[in-house]
């Protein structure tokens, strides 16, 4: 038993670890309503509420494997 929630307990971590870095990954990503023009070297911001995308796919499931690995930890724990 003890070798069971120690290998959940790994898991945890590598689905934490790997979650972490997606939502890092997502704090580098360019808005889609912020367009950089290099003629000018300059910023545009154009908000259209319909077109806004503020996150993308990988802090998405960056954020649901975090989820998942509180809870093999959580799992881990009870049965320890």
């Amino acid at each position: 038993m003890v070798a069971t929630a120690l290998a959940i307990e790994l898991a945890g971590y590598a689905l934490g670890a790997l979650g972490a870095s997606l939502v890092f990954f997502e704090f580098f990503q360019m808005p889609s309503y912020v367009e950089y023009s290099s003629e000018y070297n300059d910023y545009s911001v154009d908000i259209s509420p319909a077109e806004v995308t503020e996150h993308t796919w990988a802090g998405r499931v960056g954020a649901f494997l975090i989820a998942v690995a509180f809870a093999l930890q959580f799992l881990a724990a009870l049965l320890r």
